[in-house]
C-alpha cells in the first residue's frame, strides 16, 4: 500500500467530510420522504412478503438505492469534476499506478455509500423496526453494490467531458435502472414481459439480495443473486483497469 495511494484515498474521503451536508444530508433526507410518502399512502393496502408491512419491505430497498447512487456520484463527480478544474494533474503526476489509483477511488465511494445508507437505515427505523436477520448478506450485497457503482463511476466521470453529460449518464441510466430493480414493488407483481426483463437489471439482484439480508425471503435465490453481482463486479472493474490502464483521456 503506497503512500500515494493513501493520500489518495484520504482526499476523496476528506472531500466528502467537507461538504457532508451535500454528500450525506441531503441523500438521507431524499430517501426518508420517499418512504414518508410511499408508506403513508400503501402501508394498508400492500403486503409483499406474509407477515412484512409494506414500510418494512421498503427500507431495505431505499438503503440499497441510496447507497448504490451515491456510490456511484462519488467518484463519478470527483473526478469530473477534477478534469474539469485541471486538477487531476496533480493526482497523475504522482508515483501511483492505474491499480492504486481505480481502487483509491472506488473504496472512496464504498465509503460514501455505506456512510449514507446507514444513515437512511438508522432514521428509517423510527417508521419500522427493522432487525437485520442476515447481517453477513447485507454486508456482503452492500460492499459489492457500492463497489460496482464506483467503478462504473470512474468511467462515467472518465468519459463525461462536461456536468451535463454526466447529468444524462445518471439520468438516464442509473436512475432508471435503481428505480426498475424492485425498489418499491416486487418483480412478481409484475407482467410475465416484464419480469423477464426485470432479471436482465444487475441492479435488481443486488437489491434484491440485500432485502435477504433482513426477511429470509426474496424474489430469486440469494445465491444466484450473488453471482451475478460478483460476475459483474468482475467485469466492470476489468473494464475500468483496462481504461485507465489505456490512457484514455487521462496521462499516466
Amino acid at each position: 500500500m503506497s503512500t500515494s495511494f493513501v493520500t489518495l484515498f484520504y482526499k476523496e474521503v476528506l472531500r466528502v467530510r467537507k461538504v457532508a451536508l451535500q454528500t450525506l444530508l441531503a441523500p438521507i433526507l431524499t430517501t426518508l420522504l420517499y418512504l414518508l410518502i410511499f408508506s403513508h399512502v400503501l402501508e394498508r393496502h400492500v403486503e409483499v412478503y406474509p407477515g412484512v408491512g409494506y414500510t418494512a419491505f421498503l427500507v431495505p430497498g431505499l438503503v440499497m438505492m441510496s447507497l448504490l447512487q451515491n456510490a456511484f456520484a462519488n467518484s463519478s463527480s470527483s473526478l469530473i469534476q477534477s478534469r474539469i478544474t485541471g486538477n487531476i494533474v496533480f493526482v497523475l503526476l504522482a508515483p501511483i499506478s492505474y491499480g492504486e489509483f481505480f481502487a483509491a477511488y472506488v473504496l472512496a465511494a464504498v465509503v460514501r455509500g455505506l456512510m449514507v445508507g446507514a444513515g437512511v437505515y438508522l432514521a428509517a427505523l423510527w417508521f419500522a423496526w427493522l432487525p437485520p436477520g442476515h447481517p453477513l448478506w447485507i454486508l456482503l450485497f452492500a460492499l459489492m453494490g457500492s463497489a460496482f457503482l464506483g467503478a462504473l463511476g470512474v468511467v462515467a466521470g472518465i468519459w463525461a467531458e462536461k456536468f451535463d453529460q454526466l447529468a444524462g449518464f445518471q439520468n438516464f441510466i442509473i436512475m432508471p435502472l435503481t428505480f426498475l430493480s424492485g425498489v418499491f414493488y416486487s418483480i412478481h407483481s409484475l407482467p410475465a414481459f416484464w419480469q423477464g426483463l426485470s432479471r436482465f437489471n444487475p441492479f435488481f439482484y443486488m437489491i434484491d439480495g440485500f432485502r435477504y439480508g433482513f426477511f429470509g425471503a426474496s424474489d430469486v435465490s440469494p445465491w444466484f443473486s450473488l453471482g451475478v453481482v460478483v460476475l459483474c463486479l468482475a467485469a466492470m472493474s476489468a473494464f475500468t483497469l483496462a481504461l485507465l490502464k489505456s490512457g484514455y483521456k487521462l496521462r499516466f
